[in-house]
This record gives structure tokens, C-alpha cells and sequence, in this order.
């Protein structure tokens, strides 16, 4: 009886909170320079679109990725960015694409911690996306909320699916995607592979 008690009075762990309901913006300041954010953990980011200026930036986060989380984003080993890709991808063309970087201005040069971004096929109505956050950076909902901006992007811009490719290895996203209502479709032509999409 008293084994029991115990038993009962001993608390389960709790579960780790969905990717949707990591991240609490208990500070959400929009600017004109962005949006004003802080994580669960009382780290502050701003959320805003790439700008020109954040090559550097861009380049320099590309370097703290570990290699498989490079594979990851662009499906193939890359050693650096060059610099003639990060000024193709900090300059974008609005009515094509849609890029947001979440930036940390608590250190000196600011740094980005994620990047969001999408490439708009209008003959297909849909976009590809893709979303990348620093290791130190993850799990704490940023993947979510940088998805769930480019979907809200997508919906606005009056597409009928988001879609993008993901390595079956990279099981973050792809839970995150399932969490987020995407389908998963094999490509058979492409072992090790998924297509993930949402209809929109």
C-alpha cells in the first residue's frame, strides 16, 4: 500500500512542449526595423526581412553550422558561402521571394540566428521554402515560428501550396512540418529524400 502511494505520488516527466508552443513571445515589439522577440529562455531576437547589409552576417553564420546541418539546408556539402551566393541572397526580388533572418544585437557585429526564406513559382502557384537556425539557436520553437511566417507569407501572396525537399535524416524538420499539417511524399529518384508539402 505504501509502495503504491509512492508511486503515485512521484511526478511523470513532462513532455517536451509541441515545436508550435516552444517559443512564447512574452516580448513581441513590432518597428520600423523589425519585430522585437524573446524566447522562453529570455534571449532576445529581431525578426525582420534580409537586408543588402547582412552579407557579412550572413557569411559569418554559415560558418558556425556544423557540416551535416549544411547537407541538411542545401543538400550537399559546402565548405564556405562565397561571397557572390550571400550577396545573391541578401538581395532579393519581393515579388519573387521572401527572405527573414531572426538577428541577435545583444553581441558586436549582430549575428543571425535563422533564416527563413521562400522562392515563388507563379506558373505552379507555389513557393519552396527553406529554413535554417543555428545549433546553439535550436529547439526553442525558431524553426516553428520562421515556417509558420513563410506559410502566413505564402497565404498572403494567394498560393496554393508551400513545399520544399528534406533529407529523411533531418528529423527535426521533418517532425516540425508534421506538427505543421505537411504531407510527406518519398522521392524515389532521389534516395534519402522527402518532398514535404501543405496545401494552402
Amino acid at each position: 500500500m505504501i509502495s503504491a502511494t509512492l508511486r503515485l505520488t512521484i511526478p511523470h516527466p513532462p513532455l517536451p512542449p509541441r515545436s508550435r508552443d516552444r517559443y512564447a513571445p512574452t516580448l513581441a515589439v513590432h518597428t520600423a526595423h523589425g519585430e522585437r522577440m524573446r524566447t522562453r529562455d529570455g534571449r532576445e531576437l529581431w525578426l525582420r526581412d534580409i537586408e543588402p547589409g547582412d552579407v557579412a552576417a550572413l557569411r559569418r553564420c554559415f560558418t558556425r553550422l556544423p557540416p551535416e546541418d549544411i547537407r541538411r539546408r542545401f543538400l550537399h556539402a559546402m565548405s564556405e558561402l562565397p561571397v557572390p551566393m550571400a550577396q545573391r541572397l541578401c538581395n532579393i526580388d519581393p515579388a519573387r521571394e521572401t527572405a527573414l533572418v531572426l538577428v541577435d544585437e545583444a553581441v558586436r557585429p549582430a549575428e543571425i540566428r535563422g533564416v527563413g526564406r521562400i522562392y515563388v513559382d507563379e506558373a505552379a502557384d507555389s513557393a519552396e521554402f527553406s529554413v535554417i537556425v543555428e545549433r546553439d539557436w535550436s529547439r526553442i520553437g525558431l524553426g516553428a515560428l520562421l515556417m509558420q511566417r513563410l506559410v502566413d507569407d505564402c497565404r498572403r501572396r494567394g498560393l496554393a501550396e508551400i513545399w520544399g525537399y528534406v533529407l529523411l535524416e533531418n528529423r527535426p524538420m521533418l517532425e516540425l512540418c508534421r506538427e505543421l499539417g505537411f504531407a510527406q511524399h518519398l522521392m524515389h529518384d532521389e534516395p534519402g529524400t522527402a518532398q514535404i508539402t501543405l496545401k494552402l
